[in-house]
């Protein structure tokens, strides 16, 4: 898929955006890896990751980090930050 295809493909970045209203219902996006030939770690962290305690219903809160090692693309990160927010009222431990 070339870049302008790609771009127009695209459901978050450069748009405004809400978050979903579930994780079930999250799409998340990609962009071509402009570095295929190398080998390196991509990190994401999110410092207040909440979800709701299934059983008090208080707030949890956590620090994420992901770290992946690309291959043919890249997870566009608002979406992952849209996805990682739609946890907010969903009771889940972590």
């Amino acid at each position: 898929m070339g870049i302008d295809k790609m771009a127009k493909a695209l459901r978050h970045l450069g748009k405004p955006s809400r978050p979903p209203a579930s994780p079930a219902s999250a799409v998340l996006d990609r962009v071509a890896n402009p570095h295929t030939d190398a080998h390196y770690v991509a990190r994401f962290t999110a410092p207040e990751f909440t979800t709701l305690c299934p059983i008090t219903g208080q707030p949890g809160l956590a620090h994420l980090v992901i770290d992946y090692v690309p291959g043919k693309w890249l997870v566009e990160s608002k979406s992952l930050k849209l996805y990682l927010g739609s946890f907010r009222n969903v009771g889940a431990f972590h």
